[in-house]
């Protein structure tokens, strides 16, 4: 009993400390264990049909292509891709979802305001790349759903993630799965409703450990100052998208971010190269790039070596 009093008191402190990082209302805020869940939850959630249009923007990552491929496959969806730069102007009268990254995987680039859209046409935001590495002002983002990790710029342990689901949307999104943690009288079996707030959309299960370790990188975090945070990394990211120019490099379009990518004739040969001279960096199947995330926790001999190497 102990043991779930604690976990129970944890898990809502962590839902606390999530939306002060997303600058939401607690209740708008579901605690998952990792983007991807999010992203799922919400794709399975709404009320989509067959011949429904999803637009989404070019190069997103798995987590979220992954799920739309399936329910295209199940559905009879239709998926349209476009640059993440012009995802906003393609919303047709057809398209019944916009689904995108905040900040781009590969090249750190950000995507443009979707504020302004018809009621009807809810957006979805992969937050991995930008929650806890940049501010997220989710009004000015225009968005309905920010799936975000813990795991990654918060420094949390796998496991861990958030789900933000504005409340215009909270009463059309349904449960996807919802079990006992998600109920408000689990006791009332098969009459048994899901809560009315964010826990409705929890994780499943997560552990009293899982919550305090991911409490505990956050209180780090907070420490510093999240305005800190973001200025240190930011600035950092662009003295070395700067320094990869100035040595003749040519940087993918970026936006101010805490990703910097840059061409390489053999990107996996030069990551490889890299981490054996101590530097991790990554590349991507099937495209040119060779990319850097930049924290706060780095400094510029950080960067420097980077660039000797």
């Amino acid at each position: 009993m102990a043991y779930y009093e604690a976990f129970f008191g944890a898990r809502d402190r962590l839902r606390a400390a999530y939306a002060e990082v997303l600058g939401a209302e607690m209740s708008d805020v579901s605690v998952t264990t990792a983007t991807s869940e999010g992203i799922v939850r919400v794709l399975f959630g709404l009320d989509l049909r067959a011949g429904d249009e999803v637009l989404i923007a070019a190069d997103e990552h798995p987590g979220l292509l992954g799920p739309l491929a399936a329910m295209r496959d199940r559905l009879g969806l239709t998926i349209r891709e476009v640059p993440l730069a012009q995802i906003a102007e393609a919303v047709t009268d057809e398209t019944r979802l916009v689904a995108c990254s905040h900040v781009g995987w590969t090249t750190g680039e950000l995507a443009p305001s979707l504020a302004g859209l018809p009621d009807d046409v809810p957006v979805l935001l992969d937050g991995a790349q930008g929650v806890g590495a940049v501010p997220v002002d989710l009004d000015a983002l225009g968005c309905s759903f920010y799936a975000g990790s813990g795991q990654k710029w918060l420094c949390g342990p796998a496991g861990t993630g958030m789900l933000w689901i504005s409340p215009t949307w909270r009463e059309r999104l349904r449960a996807a799965g919802p079990t006992y943690f998600n109920l408000e009288v689990p006791a009332d079996g098969l009459a048994a409703r899901p809560h009315a707030d964010g826990r409705a959309h929890d994780a499943i299960s997560m552990s009293l450990e899982t919550a305090s370790a991911a409490l505990a990188s956050l209180d780090v975090l907070a420490a510093f100052g999240w305005k800190h945070i973001h200025t240190q990394a930011r600035s950092l990211s662009a003295e070395l998208a700067e320094g990869l120019r100035s040595a003749g490099r040519e940087v993918a379009p970026r936006g101010d971010t805490t990703l910097v990518s840059w061409r390489s004739n053999d990107a996996e040969a030069e990551a490889e190269r890299l981490a054996a001279a101590g530097v991790v960096v990554r590349s991507f199947h099937g495209l040119p790039y060779v990319r850097a995330s930049v924290g706060a926790w780095n400094n510029r001999a950080d960067v420097e070596r980077l660039l000797a190497a």
